[in-house]
């Protein structure tokens, strides 16, 4: 059974492209073909830190959703721990799950642990953050967020710093709040987690190997039972003949795919 996933990193380069699909090439399950894309968006190049930003990517990111949902994609991966416009490109999904970081990894979470701190990079992110973690009904299980002080594009730049403010972060959620699991808040923060936890000794999610092994998980799911998503009630998607075609509201010669990467 071949399962396809698609991982949006939610940007306008492609940096980490071909990084991002050789982590999810050392987990993924036999069968599974990944595809790692970027945005063309020259507004927002290097990360999506302010809502603002976030606003200004979101229509792309639907695009390219729905781009899936036609290229008969099992899943998507919105790749953005803020989870930008998930129900949105939910509603247009068609028979695509759509998945992104911070609920898949709290849904980890909770299998886990009775309360989980986040690792986040800056204090800017925390409402943004707290805000999504209270609409996915995990507030309860929320210990904390603690502030590395870096920004996104600052955890690979110096990995053993980083891996210090990791550490010194995560002993005071544990030791001061209460934290009996950790999540890394944001997806940059990758290959870090087996240390931290070695070190820790509390299980530290990853939160973009979390999202794409949801997904996979999801698309697997998908096609041995059928299940996939609704479209009744709230989940109902604009009309396909009489408005998206008829309007060309996803002219493919809009799409904004950049730089694609397969695994």
């Amino acid at each position: 059974m071949t399962l396809r996933v698609r991982w949006i990193r939610a940007v306008g380069n492609d940096t980490y492209n071909e990084r991002f699909a050789r982590e999810f090439a050392e987990v993924k399950n036999p069968g599974t073909e990944v595809e790692v894309v970027s945005l063309r968006n020259p507004s927002v190049q290097h990360h999506v830190e302010y809502q603002s930003y976030e606003a200004l990517l979101g229509a792309d990111i639907v695009r390219v959703v729905r781009d899936a949902a036609v290229k008969q994609f099992d899943a998507v991966v919105v790749g953005c721990f803020y989870d930008p416009v998930l129900v949105e490109a939910r509603e247009i999904s068609g028979e695509t799950v759509v998945v992104a970081p911070c609920q898949a990894s709290f849904e980890i979470a909770s299998n886990l642990a009775q309360k989980v701190s986040i690792i986040v990079g800056r204090r800017k992110w925390v409402p943004r953050i707290e805000s999504r973690v209270r609409e996915y009904g995990h507030g309860h299980l929320l210990a904390s967020c603690r502030a590395l002080q870096l920004g996104v594009e600052d955890f690979q730049r110096d990995r053993n710093e980083t891996v210090r403010r990791m550490v010194e972060q995560g002993r005071r959620a544990i030791d001061e709040d209460g934290a009996e699991a950790l999540i890394l808040g944001c997806t940059l923060e990758f290959g870090f987690y087996k240390q931290l936890q070695d070190v820790l000794g509390v299980p530290v999610i990853d939160s973009a190997l979390a999202a794409f092994k949801r997904a996979e998980a999801l698309a697997d799911t998908k096609q041995r039972f059928g299940w996939k998503p609704s479209r009744v009630g709230g989940c109902e998607p604009p009309p396909e003949a009489e408005e998206l075609l008829a309007w060309n509201v996803f002219d493919p010669a809009q799409l904004p795919i950049a730089s694609p990467f397969h695994a």
